[in-house]
């Protein structure tokens, strides 16, 4: 779908999305500061795209994904799917649109009935919509079953028989099986062993490119996101820090933390220098407890006193790349990647991949 000036129309667009936790207290128990989890966040997602939001646990990610498909409600903000605002309807009004908003979940071990076979796991939306009789579901589970990867007579088991990365195979037919426009990915391979997401990466993008798909990915592994994205959306206590192009984010990074997260990608030749001028330091914060100014301000090494007092708001710094850092345009330029880190090849993703589990196995960072 395009517009009078033949642009594409964005299928998902949020804009300024709230969502605070809180507890009203009671007799013996106090009243407790609201969790932000998720604060005044603004996006479009495309068509056929793939927009990558990342940043640390507990930056919001997860609930915006379960805010835009309405599998919880918002505090304040809107929604929009294919120009209808979803904000406020009703369940009953939502669901001839659940069909084609899908959601594939970051743990396959606990989001698949272990009750259920495979083939009645994958009938179930299909029975739930009212579509189609017994033979005709019986094809569409064999076709997607194929179209993922697996075989026929996988339809039969239950799903304590397979191991992870044909568990989120599951995950990703039961997903499309009733064609949705858009798919969520909530972490899809964070679950899975190393070995196995590269292999996963590239089914969806095959998958993508076969269906036309539109993916909102969630992610928090760059080396990931670098192979997957056309986008990207960086997360920091709920609120959008960066967005920008998948090539321009990558060759230069506006905002600090957005190149903390990079410079932590593990870098294929061991004791390779930190292109970083100076490094972030301490954990993330509570959302409870979000500084004033700047939330990044008490881990940033770039900060300055305006930064502790004023909160940047999301702007313009090139074409199509927005960064909420004060100190945005006196950066000094990132240094271009190593071929090695800069490739989106399989083969990088993978050496990347094995260079983070190799880390994590023996302690180092």
């Amino acid at each position: 779908m395009f517009d009078a000036d033949g642009r594409s129309k964005p299928l998902l667009e949020v804009e300024g999305l709230v969502r605070h936790f809180g507890s009203a207290g009671g007799l013996f128990k106090p009243a407790r500061a609201p969790v932000r989890a998720v604060d005044g966040v603004s996006f479009a997602v495309m068509r056929g795209e793939t927009l990558a939001l990342v940043g640390e646990s507990g930056s919001g990610k997860s609930t915006t994904a379960r805010l835009v498909l309405r599998l919880i409600d918002s505090s304040a903000g809107r929604i929009r799917f294919d120009g209808q605002d979803i904000t406020d309807l009703s369940q009953r009004a939502l669901r001839p649109l659940r069909q084609r908003m899908q959601m594939v979940f970051q743990d396959p071990f606990a989001s698949l009935d272990p009750r259920l076979k495979v083939r009645q796991t994958l009938e179930e939306p299909l029975i739930v919509h009212g579509m189609g009789n017994a033979a005709e579901r019986r094809a569409r589970v064999d076709e997607l079953l194929g179209l993922v990867g697996l075989s026929q007579h996988h339809a039969d088991r239950y799903t304590h028989e397979f191991s992870g990365g044909q568990r989120q195979r599951v995950g990703i037919a039961r997903a499309l099986m009733l064609h949705p426009d858009l798919v969520v990915c909530d972490e899809p391979v964070s679950a899975l062993d190393v070995s196995i997401q590269a292999q996963v990466v590239n089914l969806l993008k095959d998958l993508q490119a076969r269906l036309r798909l539109t993916y909102l990915f969630i992610a928090h592994d760059l080396a990931v996101v670098k192979h997957m994205a056309d986008r990207v959306a960086v997360m920091y206590l709920g609120q959008l820090v960066e967005i920008a192009p998948k090539h321009s984010l990558f060759a230069n990074p506006r905002h600090p933390y957005t190149r903390m997260l990079l410079d932590a990608i593990p870098r294929p030749q061991p004791g390779e220098p930190s292109r970083h001028q100076a490094q972030a330091a301490g954990e993330v914060a509570s959302p409870a407890s979000a500084p004033a100014g700047c939330r990044f301000h008490p881990r940033c090494p770039f900060a300055i006193d305006r930064c502790r007092v004023e909160e940047p708001v999301l702007e313009p710094t090139e074409a199509g790349h927005m960064a909420a850092c004060h100190r945005k345009n006196e950066l000094a330029p990132w240094e271009a990647a190593a071929p090695a880190a800069a490739s989106g090849s399989v083969a990088a993703l993978r050496l990347a991949l094995y260079a983070k589990r190799k880390a994590a196995s023996t302690g180092t960072v």
